[in-house]
């Protein structure tokens, strides 16, 4: 229902919109409708409304009292002013509206409110505090902050030391349990000596462990080593984790193996080679590297664990119930990017190594070469002091050949030092490569793995869909068809899971290889460099001492005179014409 035509209206009282009643009472007031000024001029009319206590928005048309009547169908005319009205465009809706105040009668009327739960503190969660209490943690408290709290005084949970045989504790009661969570090793690999034989001779090192894990029964503990149990660890932790870049040992050489300097580089070798084993995280936990490190009847416990010795698929999980150890069947193409970039990147990488491995190679051998030369040197000038019958002579030549001692065993020393820092460490990523390639060749194993699990799973079915499709109603033989499906069926993904994944873990490896590799080329070079620039200041040391030891003889020789002996008479003056 429409309302009348605003210019029939004439008001003349007040309402409750704040127009103004017409004196013709013939005609019902009505409130012009809550709209901007636009729809007002254009004559709308608003629904039926209730009035209210609120004001009306910005603007609002207001009826001239002085206009005359107006007959029926005559246009009305209205006259629109523009209010200061301070609640903005939106009236009541806006965000400058302010409610005003309820009556007391308007108060009682409405219904109660309901009751609010005044705010608690942060909810708690209970961590233990390592010494017998709980400790009370905000829920929305982040990590930073508890690691914070901890620092300040409140430890993670404690992790009880090994009980050894005796039934007392090895170590510290407790220890925490980032340190559980990340233990480290020091290893170190020394004292080599010859024992057996001469049939049977070799060398025995001493292999010496402070490591912080609660998986070992002492904290620090020696054994005794000989190379081929390095060989043994090797060929366990790659079987035991594969691929897994395990660090190599250096190769077996047969002649020269008692020589001091070949002695002492392999000490350096199979130190590095425990260390790093040491150090990474899946190695770290192998159970044959704990019996290899603290052993002390090792060859009775190998034999004891091989005779004990579970199923492979049992003792190597996942992967080794695979059965990767078979030899590779069929052609492998590398469909992954990644790998097939690394492969080439590898191979490449060896052969340089290779090459910078031989250069150092010919500087440690001219090193020697000239050590020996200043050997040979001494000797002469040894000789020719003891036949010369003049103490002016003799004696600076005696010194020379012991000078030019000195400089041989600085250049024996210089080159060792340069096969201990950067030789061995050159060696010893041309032998990582060898190993990237074995995990490589694991992977291989674990793709042919899966590819043959997937055809035996296709020749099972089909034999099921065969039978099926005979007719045959031998319930029996179907559940053994079926049975045996799901079985090959688990065993695809079983090799499909284990070949992805060790795809990751080789993704992983090589990352880490990467950077281990800049690391330690980075520190053999600075060390390689240092013992450079050491053994010249030496040298020029050496030879400032030996002219210093010149001048001060010549002087003594030219200040003693002998008795009887008469000084030499000054050269005459020339003569002149």
């Amino acid at each position: 229902m429409t309302s009348p035509p605003l210019g029939n209206l004439e008001l003349e009282t007040d309402s409750p919109w704040g127009d103004e009643r017409s004196i013709n009472t013939r005609t019902p007031p009505i409130s012009p409708p809550q709209t901007d000024a636009l729809q007002s001029s254009a004559g709308l009319s608003s629904s039926d409304s209730k009035p209210s206590d609120i004001s009306s928005p910005v603007s609002r048309p207001l009826v001239s009292k002085s206009r005359s009547s107006r007959r029926p169908g005559q246009a009305a005319v209205v006259k629109l002013e523009a209010l200061d009205d301070e609640l903005g465009p939106l009236g009541p809706l806006g965000d400058n509206f302010i409610s005003p105040e309820p009556s007391p009668a308007i108060i009682h009327d409405q219904p109660p409110k309901p009751p609010h739960k005044e705010p608690s503190s942060k909810p708690k969660r209970m961590l233990y505090r390592g010494d017998g209490q709980l400790d009370a943690v905000a829920l929305d408290e982040d990590d930073e902050d508890v690691g914070m709290r901890r620092i300040q005084g409140k430890v993670p949970p404690p992790v009880e030391g090994p009980i050894v045989p005796g039934g007392a504790r090895a170590g510290p009661l407790s220890q925490p349990i980032e340190q559980a969570a990340y233990p480290t090793f020091d290893i170190i690999v020394g004292d080599p000596h010859k024992v057996g034989d001469l049939t049977s001779a070799h060398i025995v090192y001493s292999v010496r462990t402070k490591t912080s894990s609660m998986a070992y029964k002492q904290r620090e503990f020696t054994v005794t080593r000989r190379y081929r149990d390095f060989l043994w660890l090797y060929n366990q932790l790659i079987t035991n984790n594969p691929g897994v870049v395990v660090p190599p040992p250096p190769e077996k050489q047969a002649v020269g193996r008692f020589d001091n300097n070949f002695v002492e580089s392999r000490r350096a070798a199979l130190e590095r080679m425990l260390n790093k084993s040491a150090a990474h995280p899946i190695l770290q936990h192998d159970a044959d590297l704990k019996l290899f490190l603290e052993s002390e009847a090792f060859n009775v416990d190998i034999k004891h664990k091989e005779k004990q010795a579970t199923p492979a698929a049992e003792s190597k999980g996942m992967f080794g119930s695979l059965g990767f150890g078979g030899g590779l069947t069929g052609k492998f193409v590398e469909s992954d990017e990644f790998f097939h970039d690394r492969k080439l990147y590898l191979d490449a990488l060896e052969v340089q190594l290779k090459a910078l491995l031989k250069a150092v190679d010919t500087v440690v051998a001219q090193r020697k070469a000239l050590s020996d030369a200043a050997g040979d040197f001494a000797s002469s000038l040894s000789a020719l002091a003891t036949v010369e019958l003049s103490r002016n002579l003799s004696s600076p030549l005696e010194s020379l050949s012991d000078l030019q001692i000195r400089i041989k065993e600085l250049h024996d020393r210089q080159a060792q030092q340069d096969v201990l820092t950067l030789g061995i460490t050159i060696d010893e990523y041309i032998r990582l490569i060898s190993s990237i390639k074995l995990a490589f060749q694991q992977r291989q194993k674990a793709f042919h793995t899966w590819h043959a699990a997937e055809s035996e799973f296709a020749k099972k079915r089909g034999n099921m869909e065969k039978f099926r499709r005979q007719g045959q109603t031998q319930k029996d033989r179907l559940s053994q068809l079926e049975a045996e499906v799901a079985e090959a069926e688990r065993k695809v993904n079983q090799a499909r899971v284990a070949f992805e994944e060790m795809g990751r873990l080789m993704k992983n490896e090589l990352d880490r290889f990467e950077k281990e590799k800049v690391e330690d080329f980075k520190s053999g070079v600075e060390t390689f460099l240092e013992s450079s620039v050491e053994a010249q200041k030496e040298l020029i040391e050496i030879w400032e001492t030996y002219l210093l030891q010149m001048d001060r003889e010549e002087d003594e020789a030219l200040s003693y005179q002998p008795q009887g002996e008469l000084a030499p008479r000054p050269p005459p003056p020339p003569q002149q014409d």
